[in-house]
């Protein structure tokens, strides 16, 4: 119809909500970046979910000041901070949107009304109870358990209370989801909860603003690589990475050779290392993104890589004088990655979640609520010293959505992301290795195995050939693990023929277009 690359985002978006429930949707966040063609210009927004006002470090402490468990934190209102993708979108469509903010909406009310046919992946998810929420808060369990069985495969399943909202959202925009009747359901939704009631108030929704932030980005070989800035760690850790491993020659070595691997999963450790214990939201903590990402500090950081032998577990490098200790955040791998290019040569790369599948499992207008919450640190304080990514009123989680724009010559060259929970950063940092260093295609590297290591265990995806890989790991000390990766890369590359859209093919995820 003429759109444009937000357009295009925007109804992909509420057509996820209905029919991939369990990785993202109005109920959640997202980062987007935006190339504008005729500018020249990248631009990233922020749409992460934010915490209620009221909340403090201790939400997730129970009454010894222990925190609670992290199954504990996630199901129910407790967990749900102030969506934030829905805000964001229309922030950007009303610079770039070439069609109607209403005509975005058509297709998934006409969906939620007549009815789609459920996946495997999400009747596979409903019906291995992997978030035992959807089997206790009413209105998720009446609507995925239908007379007390799991939907089936193949089975159509309609959802007229998300046509109704979208309908409303599509006549009288998003104030209708922030100050409305949606936004009183939200709110109702999340304070009566069955399970851990939350503190989410119409305050929280009716305040909400998306930000829009600076890109980082850093040059590698010929090329420009750019993502997103706190609160997401996603762009600064996988940038760390690239540049770690810049100064090797690693095309003497396959890219699914021992020597390569190893070396990106040393790497990996060293850029965890500083993420975790540096990256928070920026507008509560400084982030020493420049020094983080600094030539200089990289090239020091690299001497530290020995192809021998493992490093052990990696410490943070030094930047400030405030004292913070390090903490892992548990993410979990349910979220779904948008990679676009429009006919007028507009770029979006979008990574957007409601957190663990199927989210809080709070349901309110026919849509689950995110529990992004729990992304952040259940505990505020480590042998005295304070968390940055520690709860705090208004303050946005640490993410470790990692959208990419890779740039060759001015140019757009590739466009790529990936659900997955932390192991995001991996997926994306090894496909951009493969990308820019050994020349593979996007289908490629979305087919090939994953790697992944967050400065402790190295994952390897279970393969046969890693099978060997693991054995010859181990001899330099590594520990390591043979697990099923399912990372859900989704990615366009501009090659001599043109552009060339891929998919993961361990998701359900296509590519169309031209």
């Amino acid at each position: 119809k003429g759109g444009s690359a937000i357009d295009a985002a925007i109804a992909a978006q509420l057509v996820l909500t209905l029919v991939e429930p369990q990785s993202s949707g109005i109920g959640g966040g997202a980062f987007l970046l935006y190339f504008d063609k005729t500018k020249k210009q990248l631009r990233t927004f922020d749409g992460r979910e934010t915490a209620p006002l009221k909340a403090t470090p201790n939400l997730f402490l129970s009454a010894d000041g222990k925190p609670i468990r992290w199954i504990d934190a996630v199901i129910g209102g407790r967990s749900v901070g102030t969506p934030g993708v829905l805000k964001m979108l229309s922030d950007v469509h009303d610079q770039y949107g070439k069609l109607n903010w209403k005509v975005l909406f058509e297709p998934a009310i006409r969906l939620a009304k007549d009815g789609f046919i459920v996946s495997p992946r999400l009747a596979s998810l409903v019906a291995m109870n992997m978030n035992p929420g959807l089997k206790v808060m009413p209105d998720a369990k009446s609507y995925f358990y239908p007379n007390g069985s799991p939907i089936k495969v193949g089975s159509i399943l309609k959802n007229q209370q998300l046509a109704d909202s979208l309908t409303l959202i599509a006549e009288n925009g998003v104030a209708e989801f922030y100050e409305g009747d949606i936004a009183k359901q939200i709110v109702k939704a999340v304070q009566s909860s069955p399970i851990a009631p939350g503190i989410l108030s119409f305050a929280d929704l009716k305040s909400y603003q998306s930000v829009e932030r600076d890109a980082v980005c850093v040059n590698y070989d010929e090329y420009k690589v750019c993502s997103m800035g706190p609160p997401s760690s996603g762009g600064i850790t996988v940038l760390q990475i690239l540049k770690l491993l810049e100064p090797f020659d690693l095309k003497s070595h396959p890219i699914d050779s021992v020597q390569t691997i190893h070396r990106y999963t040393q790497a990996a450790k060293l850029a965890f290392a500083d993420r975790n214990k540096y990256i928070a939201d920026s507008d509560f903590i400084s982030v020493p993104v420049n020094e983080m990402l600094s030539e200089d500090y990289l090239l020091k950081r690299h001497k530290l890589i020995n192809d021998e032998s493992d490093l052990g577990f990696a410490t943070a490098g030094t930047f400030r004088t405030e004292e913070l200790a390090s903490n892992v955040s548990i993410e979990q791998p349910n979220t779904s990655h948008l990679s676009i290019v429009d006919a007028f040569g507009n770029v979006v790369s979008m990574t957007t979640s409601i957190e663990m599948g199927f989210g809080s499992t709070v349901m309110a207008g026919g849509f689950l609520l995110n529990n992004q919450l729990t992304d952040f640190s259940l505990q505020p304080m480590y042998n005295g010293k304070p968390i940055a990514n520690r709860v705090e009123g208004g303050k946005r989680p640490r993410s470790s959505m990692t959208p990419v724009v890779i740039f060759k010559n001015g140019e757009v060259y590739a466009v790529l992301g990936s659900p997955g929970g932390s192991r995001i950063i991996n997926y994306v940092g090894y496909a951009i290795v493969g990308l820019l260093e050994y020349g593979l295609d996007m289908q490629t590297v979305a087919d090939m195995a994953r790697v992944s290591n967050r400065n402790g265990v190295t994952s390897l995806e279970q393969t046969p050939e890693m099978v060997v890989i693991k054995s010859e790991l181990e001899k330099r000390g590594q520990k390591v693990k043979l697990l099923p990766l399912t990372s859900g890369l989704h990615g366009i590359l501009r090659t001599p023929q043109g552009w060339q859209g891929a998919a993961d093919p361990r998701r359900e995820g296509t590519a169309q277009g031209y």
